[in-house]
Order: structure tokens, then sequence, then C-alpha cells
């Protein structure tokens, strides 16, 4: 695995006195991953090196290209050699199980996608909701709020490298209790998720079901989309949804949850699955999506 971490000297500035002395700093690192299937270039990515295999699992399913992680034979590194005569291990290149989609056809995508883009490889809106599974409106989990409120500071709690470096997202795959099954953490929000997912995909786990996805930033589309992919029921963000992720969360029958900063929260879709602290677990709380819960 690569560097997750770098450090490199900075000069840190007093505004108010207008002083300046230097120091050192921690940066976290974002370097290309190039994928390549059966010899074939597909895509490169910008990422925080490692969890690459669950990184590119979890982008592969999201574009629709796995059905599970038995569709790929074999996935490593290529060490080439960075400037430093380090190994980079930024090539991963997988072998495809013959049959299986992603050793068929492959749908065209740009060359390069960034830490910031998440479905930049599908041609319309309409072709992405057209590859999400079955509407999610049937999982049945429940999840109290005075759980739901937990999660962001145990999801902060875990996260490394942020921690050192104050500049990684993060996801956490819960289960309804609170607790932490999976934490990944990279430059990109969505790298984060395909990185959860494609745990989840070796593991076995998918669809998962009665789980609750964390993300430390905003929940975009396109992260409503992949966590949908996965079959998650629950999405909730510490910071504001997009529109286009709140359509689409009602859609398939998510529960999208926004600003989660603790005692509050937004809830935008299917706010039945939320219940209060010592409520019968069959009735969700019955407020409007737009609600603030307390």
């Amino acid at each position: 695995m690569g560097r997750v971490t770098v450090r490199t000297r900075t000069i840190r500035l007093d505004l108010a006195e207008g002083s300046a002395s230097a120091r050192p700093d921690t940066l976290a690192v974002e370097e290309p991953l190039q994928l390549e299937v059966d010899g074939e270039q597909l895509t490169v990515t910008m990422r925080t090196p490692g969890d690459d295999v669950d990184l590119a699992l979890g982008f592969l399913h999201a574009e629709g290209l796995l059905t599970g992680a038995d569709d790929v034979v074999q996935a490593i590194h290529c060490t080439d050699v960075g400037p430093d005569g380090e190994p980079t291990y930024n090539l991963l290149r997988i072998t495809a199980r013959p049959g299986s989609r992603l050793a068929g056809p492959r749908v065209a995508r740009p060359f390069t996608t960034t830490s910031a883009c998440g479905v930049c490889g599908s041609a319309s809106v309409e072709d992405v909701l057209a590859r999400v599974p079955a509407p999610l409106h049937e999982d049945a989990v429940a999840l109290r709020t005075d759980v739901l409120a937990v999660m962001p500071d145990t999801l902060r709690a875990a996260q490394a490298t942020f921690e050192r470096t104050g500049g990684l997202h993060a996801a956490g795959l819960f289960d309804a209790d609170g607790t932490l099954l999976c934490l990944r953490e990279d430059v990109g929000r969505h790298n984060a998720v395909d990185k959860v997912v494609g745990w989840g995909l070796r593991q076995g786990r998918l669809p998962l079901r009665g789980k609750v996805l964390v993300v430390s930033g905003r929940a975009s589309f396109e992260l409503v989309q992949k966590a949908a992919m996965a079959g998650v029921p629950v999405l909730a963000a510490v910071s504001a949804p997009s529109s286009l992720a709140v359509s689409l969360a009602r859609e398939v029958g998510m529960t999208l949850l926004g600003f989660v900063r603790p005692p509050r929260a937004n809830a935008y879709s299917r706010e039945d699955r939320l219940v209060p602290p010592g409520a019968p677990e069959e009735t969700g709380v019955g407020r409007c999506p737009t609600s603030v819960l307390t």
C-alpha cells in the first residue's frame, strides 16, 4: 500500500498579529489509481492509497459491472515506482471471471475521474436510475434516534488519519443498534463509500439490508446512488443533501438524513423508520420529510 500521509513544511500565520513561523505539517496523500480490467485500461481515479481493492470493487459495483466479488478472479497491484524510487501501488490490474458482465463490453466513460467525482462514467441521470436495483421500500429496519445521535461521534473517533491531517472524508457502515462494522477514509467522499461497499462485497454481505451508512460530508446524488445499489436502507450525512439526492432517495425508498448534528437532524425521506427512545420499533416517529428530529 502507498503512503496515506506525508510530511511537509508550512508557514503558520497569525492573522491578528501578522507573525509567521515555519513548522512541519501532515497532509493526506492524493494519488491516481489506474484500474485495468483484462489488460484494458478502464479508468483513473484520484484517491488516498489504501483499501484499493475495496475501492475498485465498490466502484465497479456502482457502475453496474459487478454482481458479486466472485466476478473478479484476481486483483493485484503493479509495483510502479515513483520519483522517490518507492513503489506507488497506483496501478491495479483486475482479471474478470469469464462470462461475467465485467468480462463483457463495458460502457464508455471518461479517462480520468477526480476525488470529487462520483458517477462520472454514467451517460445520464436516467442511466444511473435504470441501474439501481429493486427499491428499498420493503426493508423494515427501525433506527432509534438516540442510537443515530451517537453515530457521527463514533465515526469521528474512528478516523485515525483525519486526526493527523484534518483532510479526509469518512464513510462508516453501522448496524441499526449502533455497532460500527466498517470505516473507510479517503480524500473523496465517493471513494470512501466505494471502499465500504467493496468491503461488503468481499464479505458477502450485499445487499446491506438493515444497515446505516454514515458519511462525514454532504449527501450528494452519487452517494445515494451508490448506497441504493448496495441495498443500504438508511443514509445519514453530517451536512446537507442535494435536491437530486432527496429525489432519488424518495424514489428508491431510502431513509435520507442530513445535518445529523446531535441533538438535531433533518429527515428528508422514509422518516417512518426512525423511532424515539423507548418507543415500539414497529412504529416510526411519523413526522413530515423535512422535520427536525429532536
